[in-house]
């Protein structure tokens, strides 16, 4: 396992400082607010460890309600709410300055037999094909290093499909895809796998939204923010083994942004399910 891939999961396994409370932590970095996924996973693992060990995640539901301040930790509050003969229900509310920032509800069940079918999984090029996310902004660093930045870290392995100019991106149709997995061999806990998913499903995600508008997530004129993030688990799978996440959005309005992102194994099984609005809201002419 990576060093960095070590560090990730440190972080999202939570200290647990009482009965249903916990703390976390954000590791340090240029962001000026905590990263959605890292809630979504921290608040995961929290509620997890109150689980039974037999109960598997099948969905998370989350509001994004305040920017996370990454210099302060975040106490992570848990609610037992149900145990039942094949669900169990738990609420989580996350805090800073006795603020609630985040909050979710998760869902886990009994594995069981039942009804099955999944949409195609569609044809793409293998992973091994594309450039990584880490070693295109390192390349990009060296060629442009007015405008582009090296990543610090690496525990996370992303291939995009296609490169889109980020400061000039063309209008196109809300379709995206990239490849994703851990870089690395985790643990054989499905727990930690399904903690990772969380984490990453919340990147490229929101920006879905954005491409038939031809601005960038990160245009001063834009005010971006995710609101709100559910994920639905169907079956067990790896996070360090190649994972595709398919993302379309199909509508925007009001300020607000619809996506939705489909997983898939490298053998073109559905495993899981993703949607988050995000707020979209221009705010001065575009540059």
């Amino acid at each position: 396992m990576s060093n960095d891939l070590q560090h990730l999961l440190d972080n999202l396994h939570v200290e647990q400082i009482d009965t249903n409370l916990f703390r976390g932590l954000t590791p340090p970095g240029p962001n000026p607010r905590v990263y959605g996924g890292q809630a979504l996973a921290q608040a995961m693992n929290a509620a997890t460890r109150s689980v039974d060990q037999a109960r598997r995640v099948h969905s998370q539901h989350a509001y994004f309600l305040r920017p996370g301040d990454p210099a302060r930790p975040i106490i992570y509050e848990v609610d037992p709410i149900r145990d039942g003969r094949g669900f169990s229900t738990r609420r989580v509310v996350a805090r800073q300055g006795g603020r609630a920032i985040f909050n979710t509800a998760i869902s886990y069940q009994l594995p069981e037999e039942g009804f099955a079918h999944h949409e195609p999984m569609p044809a793409v090029p293998a992973p091994e094909s594309l450039e990584s996310d880490f070693a295109f902004y390192t390349r990009k660093s060296t060629e442009q290093p007015g405008r582009y930045h090296a990543f610090t870290r690496h525990p996370v392995d992303y291939r995009t499909l296609e490169r889109l100019d980020r400061y000039d991106p063309p209008a196109r149709a809300a379709r995206f895809g990239v490849w994703m997995r851990a870089n690395g061999t985790m643990p054989d806990d499905p727990g930690v796998h399904a903690q990772m998913l969380a984490y990453m499903s919340d990147s490229y995600l929101m920006s879905t939204a954005l491409l038939p508008h031809a601005i960038a997530h990160d245009n001063p004129a834009l005010q971006s923010a995710s609101l709100d993030h559910a994920l639905w688990l169907y079956a067990d799978f790896r996070a360090d083994e190649w994972l595709y996440y398919h993302l379309a959005s199909p509508l925007a309005g009001g300020g607000r942004g619809l996506n939705i992102g489909h997983v898939y194994t490298r053998d073109g099984r559905l495993v899981a399910a993703a949607v988050q609005e995000g707020l979209i809201r221009r705010v001065s002419a575009p540059r």
